[in-house]
């Protein structure tokens, strides 16, 4: 079976990690900052917290923006669940605004009406995650635009997206945002197994992402209270917990494998723009919708590579359509070993979100694009006897 997303390590990563095994502290030593730095000289942003996964922190960025019981943060349904779960988390409510067809991302003039009309009803939302899905940046100097003077704070969901860049700037730069989020799962860009990050330029943001990732504890004098204690009796060992946090470390095993994987991610985001490419051109003429394709200020990450089976087209050639759904698709694609997946069961219809109040019908594109969205394989390993496999499969499917 070629599985549709799958990590690269190599013997550079294998050593890596065996020098923290036999060398070095396991967590809570060099690697982490390193490797938090390293991704700041990447991305170009001024600070960097290491986390235990994207989830993580995109809870302790909501924390950081200040998000609790009696605020509402908006999130697009097309993603998965954790950017629309860390403001419940927070016990704050959550809302959608619906994904633009052609993009798939977040609908900036969706944004822009939903503002109008909450500004009249001043229940504007404490913050805003915009999500970077399947690797491409959603038009942040556009959103950016749309949310200033209005007291939000823009945060970016870039787990698909890290590698790629927008408007010349690296993704993860925060250059049009508060915070933006990263992850290193095994699938994604790079992997550290599991494993996150959260980038800022915001000296005080970065402080309270810190405290709310380790306990809520400080070990910065400068930040002390100094009512608790006589500080002048405290000797080097001493810390103090400010606020009620999380233990949402990295370990230093994780961060070395990081470390070394950054250094190959320009090689692999150009690996999976080849095979994206090779896609693009395979299929052009099979009754697909088909992604975007990259710009070269804009660069996808690539993460996911999905295309939309065209019900209009598929009604026109086929005498019995319905043998042509996405299930059947979806299962004649499997059966021919191809690894097919499907990005995302929108989140509003989760009966989680449907007891809350959500229903089917609320944010038709999104619904829309799920109903006939397959994930194809695209990964730097995937080879190009691989990927024309999987044309030819699609092609003997759809034909």
């Amino acid at each position: 079976m070629i599985p549709y997303g799958k990590h690269h390590i190599d013997s550079q990563d294998i050593e890596a990690v065996v020098d923290v095994l036999e060398n070095h502290f396991l967590t809570q030593g060099s690697k982490v900052p390193e490797f938090e730095q390293a991704l700041c000289d990447y991305t170009g942003a001024q600070y960097c917290t290491a986390v235990n996964s994207a989830t993580s922190g995109l809870h302790v960025a909501c924390l950081a923006a200040g998000v609790g019981q009696g605020d509402i943060v908006w999130t697009t349904p097309n993603s998965f669940v954790a950017s629309a779960n860390c403001a419940l988390y927070c016990n704050a409510t959550v809302d959608f605004v619906d994904m633009d067809p052609q993009t798939r991302n977040l609908d900036v003039s969706l944004l822009a009406q939903k503002l109008a009309h909450a500004q009249k009803r001043d229940s504007l939302p404490k913050a805003i995650v915009v999500v970077h899905f399947a690797g491409f940046s959603c038009d942040m100097r556009k959103i950016a635009k749309l949310i200033e003077g209005l007291d939000i704070v823009l945060i970016e969901d870039a787990a698909h997206a890290l590698g790629g860049s927008y408007d010349g700037h690296k993704v993860g730069s925060c250059q049009f945002s508060d915070m933006a989020v990263l992850s290193f799962h095994p699938v994604k860009s790079i992997t550290t197994a599991e494993g996150g990050a959260v980038m800022t330029n915001s000296a005080l943001l970065n402080e309270k992402i810190m405290q709310f990732a380790k306990h809520g504890i400080t070990r910065d004098s400068r930040l002390f209270d100094s009512n608790a204690v006589d500080l002048s009796q405290q000797g080097p060992w001493y810390y103090q917990q400010l606020s009620l946090g999380y233990n949402y470390r990295l370990s230093d095993l994780q961060a070395a494998l990081g470390i070394s994987q950054l250094k190959k991610l320009d090689g692999f985001i150009a690996a999976r723009q080849t095979k994206a490419d090779f896609y693009l051109t395979a299929l052009a003429s099979l009754p697909l919708v088909l992604p975007q394709q990259s710009e070269s200020n804009n660069q996808s990450g690539w993460h996911l590579f999905m295309i939309e089976l065209n019900p209009q087209v598929l009604t026109a050639q086929v005498k019995h359509p319905q043998s042509k759904n996405r299930k059947k698709v979806f299962e004649a694609l499997q059966e021919k070993g191809i690894g097919v997946n499907v990005h995302y069961i929108p989140i509003h219809l989760q009966p989680y979100y449907q007891q809350i109040g959500f229903k089917q019908g609320d944010f038709p594109h999104a619904e829309h694009f799920y109903e006939n969205a397959i994930t194809l394989p695209i990964y730097p390993g995937l080879t190009e006897d691989d990927q024309q496999a999987v044309v030819d499969a699609l092609f003997e499917v759809l034909n």
